[in-house]
């Protein structure tokens, strides 16, 4: 495991005096995530941030109403990943149960169109013959200026939904619904695609029904929230209170069966049992699953799978998901030992590494690059860009994940303002982005990259840290804790799973399945020894049996033959000087 600090929140130390009624664990532990009351705890439907604060809202609303009285022909406009997918599938299942009756969807082809409404797009649409009277972008479009102006001129209106960070100037489309775009008061600018969708749903739904045009019975929108909760927690996007409603409240209907068949599907091939999921498993078993289509191959095989009402059919389309993603990972564990191996030849002494990473291989794949970014990111702490070839071969397009403290569309601002041309599209969040450039630009835009994140880091951000919420107490490491925090989330970005620390002798050590290391664990104080398991930490380990290990973790509630224990879930360990179980 590559080192790291390990670093302790602020505020988990001492348990804040309100929520009395909450364990003093919990109290502590929400309170250093910036819970400050119980009302922020509550994650009931009614305190949902309202949907009119949207900018834009009341003319999407129009647009969609109308075509909804003159049966118009719509099409939904997604992404190739699982927020894409979510959205496409909420917009297409609201407007059904509001009345729409001609309604499609498209999504782009990763490698033959890019990301979002191109103009490509617009003139297949119109060469296919199924030129719709409205375009509804989901999750794309604040960027597509090309887009926008070919779509209105083949006669379309054009309502865009999307929650990615807008430019200088926004496209001519009808309407835009979008929390960051300019002068939005919405208070949640950190909602996901999908949950911007399910905003316009809602908004639309109180439209028609003062109207009097709502379809009997009044049409339940919370049906899709198993939808929302999913788009929301595999896009990453930061869990404030208003996506921690959206999650907790998805999160049950997939506990109480009520999920779609193919959310239940997704999670049987992926052998969870979905009534004791949490929000961990939607973003590390289902997200990577629905997501592998889009990388590999076509995402509207995931819409099918979250549209489809039969659960065997859902199942068929789920096994072929889980196939995707199982080639994913093989195609990712290859270029991962490509790019040690590029890594190695660049330096061998993380200090001779540039700040800022750009990679590239001919024989990459566009669909798992942002994974391998991800993942060289984490080995070296540093902002790292995988790049793969274009389908012409002349440009080629990377995929960028950040550390902390860069944010990573500012730093290629600035590398275009710099080196006007260069990039040749480019956009994203703090955190990851996409962008093209010329083949033969790779050496001049790696050095512009590096430059532009040395302005903005220090050697400091460049080492890389752990943060915990600190050790827990003799009668807190038991198996009561497991279950406590499994039920007290909805955790995810920026309302991270609880994480703690402590010292414990090591009484054995194993490696079990090439790669992962089962270790047996005594508290320093002589309590009962505990089993912990680390998982991917490769055949090269410490003997930390002659040592002890100073260990980061996660309590888990393991089931074995009948029986449910304690085990740690290690997320870092390092020698310490815990005297030997030996």
């Amino acid at each position: 495991m590559t080192p790291k600090k390990i670093l302790r929140r602020p505020g988990s130390e001492t348990p804040p005096d309100w929520g009395s009624d909450l364990p003093p664990l919990l109290r502590r532990l929400y309170a250093s995530r910036g819970v400050s009351s119980d009302e922020e705890l509550s994650y009931t439907l009614k305190h949902l941030a309202s949907p009119m604060q949207l900018r834009g809202i009341d003319r999407a609303v129009e647009l969609l109403a109308d075509a909804i009285e003159h049966q118009k022909r719509v099409v939904i406009l997604g992404d190739f990943d699982a927020d894409g997918a979510t959205s496409t599938a909420v917009a297409m299942l609201g407007l059904s149960m509001l009345g729409l009756g001609h309604i499609d969807f498209r999504v782009p082809s990763r490698f033959a169109d890019g990301y979002g409404l191109t103009p490509g797009i617009i003139h297949r649409l119109v060469e296919e013959g199924d030129t719709p009277d409205l375009l509804v972008t989901v999750d794309n479009g604040i960027s597509a200026h090309e887009g926008v102006l070919a779509a209105r001129e083949a006669g379309m209106k054009v309502v865009i939904t999307d929650h990615h960070l807008a430019g200088d100037r926004l496209p001519q489309a009808d309407a835009i619904v979008n929390p960051n775009q300019p002068e939005c008061p919405f208070l949640s600018k950190n909602a996901a695609g999908v949950g911007v969708m399910f905003y316009v749903l809602t908004a639309l739904r109180k439209h028609l029904r003062e109207l009097g045009r709502l379809p009997r019975p009044e049409p339940n929108l919370g049906t899709l929230l198993d939808l929302v909760a999913l788009g929301t927690v595999a896009d990453v996007v930061p869990l404030d209170h208003n996506n921690r409603i959206f999650v907790e409240q998805g999160l049950r209907r997939i506990r109480q069966g009520l999920a779609r068949p193919g959310i239940l599907a997704l999670l049987n091939v992926a052998g969870r049992d979905h009534t004791a999921i949490s929000s961990t498993d939607l973003g590390f078993v289902v997200g990577p699953r629905l997501n592998a289509a889009g990388r590999l191959d076509d995402m509207s095989i995931g819409i099918a799978c979250l549209l489809a009402d039969d659960p065997d059919e859902a199942l068929r389309l789920a096994r072929e998901l889980d196939t995707f993603n199982r080639e994913r990972r093989t195609i990712e564990r290859d270029m991962k030992a490509q790019a040690q191996e590029l890594l190695a030849s660049m330096s061998l002494d993380l200090e001779g590494l540039p700040w800022g990473l750009a990679l590239f291989d001919p024989d990459w794949h566009q669909g798992v690059i942002g994974i391998l970014a991800a993942r060289i990111r984490e080995q070296t702490h540093r902002p790292t860009i995988a790049f793969a070839p274009d389908e012409d071969g002349q440009q080629i397009k990377g995929s960028a994940r950040s550390i902390p403290g860069l944010h990573i569309r500012d730093a290629l601002t600035v590398v275009d303002a710099r080196h006007p041309g260069l990039l040749k599209k480019f956009g994203g969040h703090a955190m990851a982005a996409g962008m093209t450039i010329a083949g033969d630009d790779l050496e001049r835009f790696s050095k512009a990259f590096d430059e532009a994140v040395r302005e903005a880091l220090t050697e400091d951000d460049l080492e890389a840290a752990i943060v915990t919420d600190g050790p827990l107490s003799p009668a807190e490491l038991c198996l009561e804790t497991a279950h406590l925090l499994k039920r007290a989330g909805p955790w995810g970005q920026h309302f991270p799973e609880p994480l703690f620390d402590g010292d414990f002798r090591v009484i054995s050590q194993r490696i079990v399945g090439e790669n992962h290391l089962k270790l047996v664990l005594q508290p320093v104080d002589g309590r009962e020894a505990i089993d912990g398991i680390a998982f991917n930490t490769g055949p090269e380990v410490p003997d930390f049996t002659r040592c002890g290990a100073r260990v980061v973790y996660k309590p888990d509630a393991n089931t074995f033959r009948g029986r449910t224990s304690l085990q740690l879930l290690i997320d870092y360990l390092e020698p310490c000087s815990v005297p030997s179980s030996r």
